[in-house]
């Protein structure tokens, strides 16, 4: 019997693909753009050592290395769209090595700017906070001052510059060997059907009903991390040792507190999240001691975790379908929101479905001068990418609003306010399918159970992430050894924790931490967790209060990244200094289970 086969990339139809022309027609474009970038480098050396000699200068400086800066994100963001199309081809990966290095050597060039302005006297510095002319700077400078403590000297901001590169090889070697090398095989599926296993199909047969097909996923998806493991445990190793490096060079305390910083996030918040949800696991616990009754097995397995426990529903959603049912979920946020979101997904923003080497997973992206791109691999007959679509329009539609109402200096709004923008759509999503579902119990009770898995995956889930990544730079910060026995003690004592005795928790699961991409941005995933929590309530208040609350978040979204992002979620309405948003995110949660195991009870729903 033949396999199906993961498609090449000139087998997908074009208008499946992104359209990549509003940052360069043609090759040549990028080229020529790029010749002329290497060209300007030179005229940082116009403004060295010049930054005190009046605003107009110091103002030319600012703006020509924004405006350099500016240019460089579009030729990175094309470069970088069009290597993760096929991680395997040499052209564009070469283009993707060189915007790195142009970005490297104008970050080089550029390295006195910095300890420049943090070193001029605070006459001068009063002055240029002052003058009207600067006004559109003021919080831009206010920030470079603000990390005067951590900034060396110019000579060697320039060398910490230099190693930038370098500092990236953890991360590009995993990339790909994730994405290219590993090779997972075929899987048969329960009509003997055989199916290449990749990353982008794992979830879908990991909520396959049989379970046979489910465990024999699980453990051929992990035998290739394990037969890589010592490979993948010295890349995620290094790049750990880099943070350290870094957090250490600028004098920083630690590692975490060196990545909070530029948001301005106090470490309180993090220990917050995990104090937190650790105090409320019983609602987790109650979930999947239900989930096992449910199933009608004897012990629960990783394996059984995302299979829906409604039987006989057969989701299926072409990607035009999805859009528009995208679009009839943000209503709630006004038509101009509607509209703009259901013509970005038709007509050029988003790059559909797998194909033989892409980028797994899915992403937002792009730079001010380009639409607001999104990366998927989409699946018909999985509702996780319905809910990964509007949650990437989400990221995608924060970037429009923050492009179309701030200038360059301010549009780039952090990490810690983009999960809030995913997340609120996805929870206007489970809103409208659990409304449009409400005299179908069944419906309804697989929505409800989709919802329960994706907090537990947002929050739980993430929040654990977030405590290895805590424990894993402890332990270099320590000067110990971080090695794959460390690290897999260190993710075994936390699946001990959060899963409690819920779950059996095979040894390859010891290993997922080998597989998380995430872990390369340190510090990143814990912004899952606190943005889920705060988009829950955000988006509660915007359905329960109307039109003030949807002013509110729609001016939030036209931020960018003009404000610190806790003040931005205090004006939007939420407070994340508190521990109130994620108890409330773990009561809904909570809400959530009890009513499927209403509906299921009551209406004698059970999975085969």
């Amino acid at each position: 019997m033949t396999a199906t086969m993961i498609a090449a990339r000139k087998e997908i139809p074009d208008e499946h693909k992104w359209d990549l022309a509003p940052l360069f027609e043609t090759g040549e474009a990028w080229e020529q753009l790029f010749i002329q970038v290497e060209k300007d480098l030179t005229h940082y050396e116009t403004y060295r050592g010049r930054l005190k000699d009046g605003v107009r200068l110091f103002k030319a400086a600012v703006e020509f290395h924004l405006d350099l800066t500016r240019r460089i994100e579009r030729l990175y963001t094309y470069a970088h769209l069009k290597s993760d199309e096929d991680k395997s081809n040499q052209f564009f990966l070469g283009l993707h090595e060189k915007a790195l290095n142009v970005f490297t050597r104008a970050s080089e060039m550029a390295s006195f700017m910095t300890p420049e302005i943090q070193s001029l006297p605070d006459a001068v510095v009063n002055r240029y906070l002052g003058d009207e002319s600067l006004g559109e700077y003021k919080f831009y400078l206010e920030k470079i001052l603000r990390h005067k403590p951590h900034t060396r000297n110019a000579s060697e901001e320039q060398i910490l510059a230099m190693s930038r590169e370098v500092a990236a090889a953890p991360s590009q070697v995993f990339g790909q060997l994730d994405n290219v090398d590993l090779k997972f095989g075929t899987v048969a599926d329960e009509n003997g059907h055989q199916i290449e296993l990749s990353h982008g199909n794992f979830m879908t047969f990991l909520i396959n009903p049989h379970r046979d097909v489910r465990k024999k996923v699980f453990f051929q998806y992990y035998q290739a991390y394990q037969d890589h493991q010592y490979t993948l445990a010295a890349t995620l190793a290094h790049s750990v040792k880099k943070d350290l490096f870094y957090s250490r060079a600028r004098n920083f305390e630690n590692c975490r507190i060196a990545a909070l910083f530029g948001d301005n996030v106090p470490e309180a918040v993090y220990d917050n999240l995990i104090a937190t949800v650790k105090a409320n696991l019983q609602p987790l616990f109650k979930y999947l001691g239900f989930r096992r009754s449910v199933l009608g097995i004897e012990a629960l397995h990783f394996y059984d975790t995302y299979v829906p426990i409604i039987s006989d529903v057969q989701f299926h959603m072409p990607y035009e379908e999805a859009v528009a049912v995208c679009a009839s979920a943000v209503q709630p946020l006004g038509d101009d929101y509607a509209r703009i979101l259901r013509d970005g997904l038709l007509s050029g923003w988003v790059d559909r479905y797998e194909n033989r080497g892409k980028r797994s997973g899915a992403y937002s992206s792009g730079c001010y001068d380009s639409p607001p791109y999104i990366l998927l691999n989409y699946e018909e007959n999985n509702i996780n990418s319905l809910y990964t679509l509007i949650h990437e329009a989400g990221h995608s539609m924060h970037s429009y609003f923050s492009r179309k109402h701030q200038p360059y200096v301010d549009h780039e709004y952090t990490i810690f306010v983009a999960e809030v923008a995913s997340t609120f759509n996805e929870d206007l999503l489970s809103r409208y399918l659990l409304n449009l579902y409400k005299e179908d119990p069944k419906m309804k009770a697989y929505i409800l159970n989709r919802e329960i898995d994706n907090i537990r995956a947002t929050l739980f889930r993430q929040t654990m992430f977030a405590e290895f990544e805590k424990a894993s730079h402890a332990v270099v910060e320590a000067n110990e050894p971080l090695t794959l026995e460390v690290m897999t003690a260190i993710y075994r004592q936390l699946l001990e924790t959060y899963f409690g005795d819920t779950l059996v928790l095979d040894p390859e699961l010891s290993l997922e931490y080998l597989r998380i991409p995430h872990f390369y941005s340190a510090f990143y995933v814990y912004k899952y967790a606190t943005g889920l929590s705060a988009a829950l309530a955000l988006a509660d208040k915007v359905v329960s209060a109307g039109e003030p609350a949807r002013r509110a978040y729609l001016d939030f979204l036209k931020l960018g990244g003009s404000k610190f992002p806790l003040d931005e979620l205090r004006q939007a309405g939420v407070d994340m200094n508190s521990a109130a948003p994620i108890e409330k995110a773990i009561a809904h949660f909570d809400h959530l289970v009890d009513a499927l195991v209403e509906i299921m009870d009551g209406h004698s729903l059970f999975s085969g």
